[in-house]
């Protein structure tokens, strides 16, 4: 019975892992990421990665995570008395099979195409209503539709970008939105349409995703070879 108990909480565990992903998802993060940052959170590994600040950054998600953190450490507890007191008769089978249950059932629910809908309306609904615009990660508040685009272009010196301006660059009608020029620990705001580009800028764009890889198709060829070339460069 002690087995049979170990078995059907580890089932458990496993059923709660695809409704918090499920509901990660709801949120508007991808499954893969989802469920890798749910196991994280799960297992208190403390796996750090860039992804990990779609959770932090998102309200309701670090409420989610609070809770996987919490229901990890408490089923760990669970996990090891279980083990300990795997010679005991008294393991209350009937009960955690209803508690498997009921969450299973609650996982096929969860499923369900139009509660998914609906589910995730409401969430966008709490996150206008209760959670000001500084609080939202950039993915949620600028990326709208699939071709919306969020990128820093990198000025290498041999860029054609050295010594115009951005306003001689983008045309009025181009759908691209400069946000500011990042020149070393300064971020360049005011006038940063007519400021001339400099070797070593980063320039922190939104708009159209085919318009931005096109125009700045050099710039982006040029950073992604340096990074092949030397990965910690991805940072810089």
């Amino acid at each position: 019975m002690g087995y049979l108990f170990i078995c059907i909480y580890i089932g458990i565990i496993l059923i709660v892992v695809e409704i918090c992903t499920a509901l990660f998802v709801l949120t508007g993060l991808e499954k893969p990421i989802a469920r890798f940052q749910v196991v994280s959170m799960l297992t208190s590994t403390g796996f750090t990665t860039g992804e990990s600040e779609l959770i932090i950054a998102h309200p309701i998600r670090r409420r989610l995570g609070a809770f996987l953190i919490m229901f990890g450490a408490f089923s760990l507890a669970v996990i090891i008395s279980a083990i300990s007191g795997i010679l005991q008769k008294n393991f209350h089978i009937t009960e955690l099979g209803v508690t498997a249950g009921v969450l299973v059932l609650l996982l096929v629910i969860l499923k369900l195409p139009f509660l998914q809908k609906r589910l995730s309306s409401i969430l966008q609904e709490e996150l206008e209503e209760n959670y000001k615009l500084e609080d939202l990660p950039i993915k949620d508040v600028l990326l709208q539709n699939d071709d919306d685009y969020f990128v820093e272009i990198h000025v290498h010196e041999a860029s054609d970008l050295v010594g115009n301006t951005l306003e001689e660059t983008i045309k009025p009608e181009e759908d691209i939105n400069i946000l500011f020029i990042k020149r070393g620990d300064v971020a360049i705001r005011h006038d940063r349409q007519k400021e001339k580009i400099q070797a070593g800028d980063q320039l922190v764009l939104y708009g159209d995703k085919s318009l931005l890889q096109k125009k700045f198709e050099a710039e982006i060829k040029e950073h992604e070879e340096k990074i092949e070339e030397n990965p910690e460069a991805k940072n810089k």
